[in-house]
């Protein structure tokens, strides 16, 4: 029997892969300026903290999947200080273009490969890698439990799979105006900076809505094969990082 906590796909969102990839590559110019507004900056120092809850002491190289413009990628390649190989892919070309230059623009040495890939099945043999993270765009994958399956299967026996993520606040009032904000004001801002149709910014309020989040993504990080699966809300619950070992 299924467990009901697990939340089942929505037909109503329509997450196929040319659909997501086109609608991301029309805001790929804007999406970083765009993101840090809309977040107040809050999604930088959710990725530090993603960084310090990771262990990034073995030989292996690391994995960034569904990198987007790459931020979290160009984090993770100082922390190691070169030491391994870091590794960012994605489906849209224009992101990970977005990516390069980025890269190109920080002037540090430490380097960063990005290649378009697929997320549902990534180019690489298994236990790869020491530490394999998704920060915004496991929920933006067709099928969650393949993305999840395929990331555990490219992570080392003893590494990490760390998925950063937007979630459902609990507390009454808050839970509340976060909805309002996601359903009401985040689009309207969107739309103003990416300078698209209304599509993508209709569609990420409608992501996190219907993803699953707290114990039911845990869980369905333990039925892809992770153990001891951490949760750790960010800003009350606006957020939250799971990390599970391989």
């Amino acid at each position: 029997m299924s467990d009901p906590n697990i939340a089942a796909p929505v037909s109503g969102l329509d997450k196929s892969g040319e659909r997501v990839r086109d609608m991301f590559a029309q805001i790929a110019p804007r999406y970083d300026l765009m993101n840090h507004v809309l977040s107040l900056g809050i999604d930088v120092s959710w990725r530090k903290r993603v960084l310090s809850l990771l262990r990034l002491d073995q030989d292996q190289p690391i994995l960034d999947s569904c990198t987007g413009t790459g931020d979290l990628a160009l984090m993770l390649a100082k922390k190691v200080d070169g030491r391994v190989n870091v590794i960012g892919t994605d489906f849209c070309a224009p992101m990970l273009e977005r990516a390069r230059k980025k890269h190109e623009r920080s002037r540090f040495d430490h380097p960063v490969e990005f290649l378009e890939a697929d997320s549902q099945n990534l180019p690489f043999e298994d236990e790869k890698f020491q530490a394999v993270t998704v920060a915004f765009g496991l929920r933006n994958v067709q099928d969650t439990d393949r993305g999840i399956r395929e990331m555990k299967r490219v992570c080392a026996s003893g590494g990490q799979v760390c998925v950063l993520e937007f979630s459902k606040p609990t507390m009454p009032g808050l839970r509340q105006l976060y909805q309002g904000y996601f359903k009401h004001v985040l689009p309207r801002v969107g739309q103003t900076f990416a300078k698209n149709n209304r599509d993508a910014y209709e569609y990420l309020p409608n992501s996190v809505a219907e993803f699953p989040c707290g114990q039911a993504l845990a869980e369905r990080m333990e039925a892809a094969g992770l153990k001891d699966v951490s949760i750790k809300p960010l800003t009350l619950g606006v957020a939250t990082i799971y990390i599970g070992n391989r």
